[in-house]
């Protein structure tokens, strides 16, 4: 988590925010109408890694949006820790798979604080659940040779998270999302360091969305 507010704190300088100042007595203003339509790409950076996806948005009515997102990357156990050897290379001791997560959500984004806050920062909170896919690799093998022997399960899972959108761009999108991803398995769970089965996978990611909007 201490990661992922770092990252923040170093995004936030490079985008351009225009919000209304404190004891500042401003008109009222003019409406800004952007597309009902907007698909992009999504940047994860997580305490298992780094991650992939995509994601789709339509506006309902007013501030209520519909979304769908898809998004790959690694989970690890929270008793993972990596070592670099002599040569340079990481490696977990008890470390028995790699995993994947592959969840696909759908659900609903609210914008807040339109009426008193510029266009030019648009803030939201949003929720979605899904289907999950998860995928295990061996870790003793190499990675590219350890897909041959990879394991897949189906679960569900979701998230709730908060973020703003940037800037007066009809086109093209720029946002930053902090989610909060719970994935649950029914069963045993899977088996990540040995001896240690999982049964919740997820945990916050800071996502850098970047799109266009039609």
């Amino acid at each position: 988590m201490k990661k992922i507010i770092l990252i923040l704190i170093l995004l936030i300088p490079f985008l351009k925010i225009n919000a209304q100042g404190i004891g500042e007595l401003a008109p009222e203003k003019e409406p800004v109408y952007f597309p009902q339509n907007s698909w992009g790409a999504d940047f994860l950076f997580g305490e298992g890694g780094f991650g992939l996806g995509t994601f789709y948005r339509r506006n309902l009515y007013g501030n209520l949006s519909f979304f769908s997102d898809f998004s790959i990357s690694e989970a690890k156990d929270d008793q993972e820790i990596e070592y670099i050897d002599y040569y340079g290379r990481t490696y977990t001791i008890g470390k028995k798979n790699r995993i994947f997560q592959m969840p696909l959500n759908v659900g609903l984004q609210q914008r807040l604080f339109s009426s008193i806050i510029s266009d030019n920062l648009r803030p939201y909170i949003s929720g979605g659940v899904g289907p999950a896919f998860i995928a295990t690799t061996p870790y003793e093998m190499e990675f590219f040779s350890s897909l041959k022997k990879a394991r897949g399960y189906l679960t569900v899972g979701g998230y709730f998270g908060f973020g703003a959108d940037f800037g007066l761009n009809r086109e093209s999108l720029v946002g930053i999302h902090i989610r909060y991803y719970v994935i649950r398995f029914f069963g045993d769970g899977i088996e990540s360091l040995y001896g240690k089965y999982k049964k919740t996978l997820g945990g916050f990611y800071l996502t850098l969305n970047i799109g266009m909007m039609y």
